[in-house]
């Protein structure tokens, strides 16, 4: 699943890419065809953070549960 939320996330931007070199970017058609892509790959790459954080690629290292927790100061 990770593999085609990456690949799903990729293939909007190409299609961005050719929206730009094509020159039609400064139409009307252009910029909704690029604001949906760019929401199509935000989604599939999202996504993809979510799993690869929940994987433990990404993000904090979980705690070692034995190292003493630091004394919290009561006032």
């Amino acid at each position: 699943m990770l593999l085609i939320s990456i690949l799903l996330g990729l293939i909007p931007l190409a299609g961005i890419a050719w929206i730009i070199i094509s020159g039609t970017l400064t139409t009307v058609d252009g910029l909704f065809e690029s604001l949906i892509m760019l929401s199509i790959s935000g989604v599939f790459l999202l996504n993809a953070f979510w799993e690869l954080r929940d994987r433990g690629f990404l993000g904090k290292k979980k705690t070692d549960s034995s190292k003493p927790s630091p004394p919290s100061e009561e006032s």
